[in-house]
């Protein structure tokens, strides 16, 4: 999703686009960026950490 991601960036920062396809590379990053957050929203409620004493607690 990420690599999908920087590709609507580059895409975007083009000169040549139209207004048109700049709405629709806009509407898909944002739902790309979506995605990427919850995905990442996901993976920190799994990490757990591990203190001193080697036991280990939910992030």
């Amino acid at each position: 999703m990420f690599a999908q991601l920087e590709t609507v960036i580059q895409d975007m920062e083009k000169g040549d686009v139209s207004l048109e396809d700049s709405f629709e590379l806009y509407n898909r990053g944002m739902t790309l960026l979506k995605k990427c957050n919850k995905a990442i929203d996901e993976v920190e409620k799994k990490v757990l950490v591990l203190d001193e004493n080697g036991e280990t607690h939910e992030f």
